[in-house]
């Protein structure tokens, strides 16, 4: 199979760099006011705690754009300014510090609008995210590939990329994005084989966590086990800190990311003697600040939990009253049911000792 992601082209954003084997990075964007620094700059701590690798925020209006300067002082991550219409908004997000403006040409007016925004990218240095959008597709390319297509979504994201290179500037990630999941996954497989820029890939308007989740899971999943991909973004409606332990989930699931502790959890049955639905969600917390590489698991009885955590380093599994604490299947010791938590807590702290 082909891996695109080695040979896309290696863009520098801020101190994060994407394309050319780098490892996939994970991306969210605010859902606060851009004009409303204090606020953004907490949002954006706690997703730097959650794993973001970069952030992007809203820049509706020229306060937003004059914002980014203190929103920069006070983050560690690379921060996106996202554009729509307003090419002057474009330009003072540069000024103003941003390290990389997201734009679609289409909207953003004609070429010499567009021309002075790749002028001030080309004077900063700072990457241009050229995003196409099939809610947003050109009305000539919906009549010419009969509606909104994979392959119209191609040929205008290709147009806009010729546009800026013919401009001399060549500092480029690409993103083509849709909410219906299989024209974006068959978009990228057009899109992956001609595009030598890094590809930002994510489903758009996916919809709440649950709904979310499965579609991103999916399209992110399809797209990236084929190779293709350099930067992701879940794109949820609700707390950006659950696109963060999503992106992080499914690059763990597909092997594309090491680190951190996975949970396996039974799905529960009549044997089950404990709260084990609250327990699993206990664990899963808990044990996301701990830097361990292995798996842990929660089941929930004692006649299969043993040997159904097998293939975990370490688990637990709840009984009437009390449970066991098992390493590789063995029973290593029983202890009360109030008490499992701490215990698999002391021994995770404790592992490498």
């Amino acid at each position: 199979m082909e891996d695109y992601r080695n040979k896309t082209k290696k863009i520098q954003i801020g101190n994060v760099c994407i394309g050319g084997g780098e490892r996939i990075a994970i991306q969210s964007m605010t859902n606060t006011k851009t004009e409303d620094v204090e606020a953004c700059v907490a949002q954006i701590l706690k997703l730097e705690k959650a794993g973001c690798d970069i952030i992007r925020v809203a820049v509706p209006t020229m306060e937003a754009a004059e914002s980014i300067r203190k929103i920069k002082e006070q983050i560690h991550i690379p921060l996106v300014a996202d554009i729509h219409f307003d090419y002057r908004l474009a330009i003072a997000a540069i000024e103003n510090g941003a390290d990389k403006i997201r734009i679609n040409p289409g909207n953003i007016g004609d070429e010499k609008r567009v021309r002075a925004v790749v002028e001030k990218a080309k004077e900063y240095n700072i990457p241009i995210r050229v995003g196409v959008n099939s809610g947003s597709l050109e009305k000539h390319l919906v009549e010419k590939y009969h509606g909104v297509t994979a392959e119209g979504l191609v040929e205008s994201a290709l147009d806009k990329v010729h546009m800026i290179e013919e401009m001399g500037y060549e500092n480029l990630v690409v993103s083509i994005k849709s909410s219906d999941v299989m024209m974006c996954v068959k978009a990228h497989e057009l899109l992956a084989p001609v595009c030598p820029y890094p590809l930002h890939v994510g489903i758009t308007e996916s919809g709440t966590l649950l709904a979310g989740n499965i579609k991103s899971s999916i399209g992110l999943g399809l797209i990236l086990s084929q190779g293709i991909g350099d930067t992701i973004r879940v794109s949820l409606t609700g707390d950006p800190v659950e696109e963060i332990k999503s992106a992080k989930l499914i690059l763990k699931t597909l092997g594309l990311r090491k680190g951190g502790i996975e949970v396996v959890s039974c799905p529960t049955c009549g044997r089950t003697k404990i709260d084990l639905i609250g327990l699993a969600n206990k664990v899963e917390e808990m044990v996301a600040d701990i830097p361990l590489d292995i798996k842990v698991a929660v089941m929930g009885c004692v006649v299969n939990g043993p040997g159904e955590a097998k293939e975990a380093d370490i688990g637990i599994a709840g009984g009437i009253g009390e449970g066991l604490l098992i390493k590789k299947g063995e029973v290593v010791k029983k202890v009360k049911e109030d008490e499992l938590l701490e215990t698999l807590r002391q021994e995770l702290l404790h592992w490498n000792e």
